[in-house]
């Protein structure tokens, strides 16, 4: 998970970190902790869907999503939640990313539309962590080669594996 070449430029700690359709493993790492810095609710709302306001109109009856007439505060700033979590994701993707993701209605459905594009579907990934547990598994330092140069590549290969869900525990290192 190398870092994009001029990343210093445009960064802060105000802004959702950019996406322009390379280095998925990077964005991913930065975009996930920049949004739960925000608000660790925002994440939960991406990985498990929008909070719906839901009211019982009988006692016999199952519950049933509210009206947004019918929405109380505690609604309105849940489903506030909802709408800053998809703005940030949809600020942190340029415009071919956005046409991507355009049709998705929740931001549970951005980020796995996003995931499966770059990291592709779950045997893509398992091929990729097999090949970069490979990777590890083989890895020297090269001939010509400095000390910075392997540790970067090096670092390159865990935080890879780590963004796609397969982490080494630093006794295994």
């Amino acid at each position: 998970m190398a870092a994009p070449p001029n990343f210093k430029k445009g960064q802060s700690t105000y802004r959702s970190p950019r996406f322009n359709g390379q280095y998925y493993g990077w964005w991913k790492t930065r975009m996930h902790d920049f949004i739960r810095a925000e608000d660790s609710k925002l994440w939960h709302i991406i990985c498990d869907g929008p909070h719906v306001p839901m009211k019982k109109p009988e006692e016999t009856r199952p519950m049933m999503p509210k009206y947004r007439k019918e929405y109380i505060d505690i609604d309105r700033k849940a489903v506030e939640k909802n709408y800053r979590a998809k703005k940030i994701l949809v600020c942190g993707i340029g415009p071919d990313e956005y046409n991507r993701v355009s049709t998705c209605d929740t931001t549970k459905e951005i980020w796995e539309a996003l995931q499966t594009a770059h990291e592709g579907t779950t045997q893509g990934k398992l091929s990729k962590i097999d090949m970069l547990t490979t990777e590890y598994e083989l890895f020297r330092m090269k001939d010509d080669e400095s000390i910075q140069d392997m540790h970067t590549r090096f670092s390159s290969i865990i935080n890879e594996l780590h963004s796609l869900g397969d982490v080494i525990s630093k006794t295994s290192l």
